[in-house]
């Protein structure tokens, strides 16, 4: 499953190695789970449609976090994947404690992973994180997912990752 054969250039051999380390541990939590009849990258030439069809990907998700990682900016999907998970969430308890996880790791001032949007979408979640709901962090969602879609997206089609995993699945 590992991608082989490609000329790389300035550190991205090593962005592609930890994307097929990530693949490789991918495929074998799967196959715990399920029969998976297919391969994971089999779509991947749907993801150059929208941004949309990679994240809806769990190959695609981590393609698209390690071209991210290369470009220092990986807790925009971080970010963007918790949310989902967030909104998941059935039990007060379980959301008030994943919420202030999210939000010391994402969006508070200095946070690990800060987040970059605008003050007073960080003003409005700090002021409600003592009472969130499961629309919490919805704006700041919104506000990563656009610049993932307009900014981030557009390079990671023309990044050595995809277009390598393109020529991977084309060579099949």
């Amino acid at each position: 499953m590992a991608i082989k054969g490609l000329v790389l250039i300035g550190g991205c051999s090593q962005v592609l190695d930890a994307f097929n380390k990530s693949l490789r541990c991918l495929k074998k939590t799967l196959c715990r789970f399920c029969c998976f009849p297919t391969d994971p990258l089999g779509d991947v030439e749907t993801w150059s449609e929208s941004v949309d069809k990679v994240l809806s990907c769990k190959a695609g998700q981590i393609a698209f976090r390690e071209f991210l990682k290369s470009e220092y900016s990986e807790e925009n999907i971080l970010f963007w994947l918790d949310c989902e998970e967030y909104k998941k969430i059935k039990t007060v308890p379980e959301m008030i404690s994943s919420a202030n996880r999210i939000y010391s790791e994402f969006v508070q001032t200095e946070a690990p992973r800060q987040i970059n949007i605008d003050c007073s979408t960080r003003e409005s979640i700090t002021n409600n994180i003592s009472k969130p709901t499961l629309t919490s962090f919805d704006t700041a969602q919104k506000h990563i997912y656009s610049l993932l879609a307009r900014d981030c997206y557009p390079r990671f089609l023309k990044s050595d990752i995809y277009q390598g995993l393109l020529r991977r699945n084309d060579s099949r």
